[in-house]
């Protein structure tokens, strides 16, 4: 087992560290995505007519293979984690987007109502009552974009990105190691294994009103 912790000291990172950076590459995108989707989706709910182009434009961003994306950002911003970030946060709108408009839309139109009447604005609304209930929505959305992104962060290997486990891969081929390969896959599914449970606790503290009994994951 040690020769799967020993990781080759070109990388410049130790095994933790390694996490450390492929956590941080996998998750500021989605946190990012998340950011940009909740006003957006907000519009998207008011404006119905907004929802289809921007839900073409998204899954269009989508269909561009990481790769592409990535020599097309190399120019402006090098070979560095941004080039890895910004399609992991534009892929993660095609999950996001949906998610929150569905989830916002099945607020009960009475329930709509009420907050008006007690005074509550479009944006109070929206935050106060539109949002909350769309918890559920909204997390289950987050945990596809986030294991998602957890996995194609290992593609910035292909541009010499150092913060990705997914060079441990390229190693495995250089240095003739092939448990530097598996350490990279068992980790990397570990770790979205380990933040879908998370984000699965996190949707069970915010939503204290839904019944716990047969809770799916």
């Amino acid at each position: 087992m040690s020769g799967f912790f020993d990781i080759p000291s070109d990388l410049q990172h130790s095994y933790s560290g390694l996490i450390g950076l492929h956590l941080r590459e996998a998750l500021i995108p989605v946190l990012a995505g998340l950011l940009v989707s909740l006003p957006l989706a907000q519009l998207c709910v008011r404006f119905r007519w907004l929802y289809p182009p921007v839900f073409g434009v998204t899954t269009v961003l989508y269909a561009i293979p990481s790769l592409a994306f990535f020599v097309v950002l190399i120019d402006y911003t090098g070979m560095t984690e941004t080039t890895v970030m910004i399609p992991l946060a534009v892929y993660s709108l095609v999950v996001l987007v949906p998610a929150i408009v569905d989830g916002v839309r099945s607020v009960p139109p009475e329930t709509l109502a009420a907050a008006t009447a007690m005074g509550l604005g479009p944006v109070r609304r929206y935050l106060q009552v539109q949002l909350p209930i769309a918890v559920p929505a909204i997390i289950a959305g987050l945990r596809v974009a986030t294991v998602s992104s957890i996995s194609l962060v290992s593609v910035g290997m292909l541009i010499g990105n150092q913060g990705a486990l997914g060079n441990l891969l390229n190693d495995a081929q250089i240095y003739h190691r092939p448990e530097l390969a598996v350490n990279s896959v068992v980790t990397t599914a570990v770790l979205a294994i380990l933040v879908d449970a998370l984000l699965v606790l996190v949707r069970l503290l915010l939503t204290p009103w839904m019944p716990r009994k047969g809770v799916t994951r």
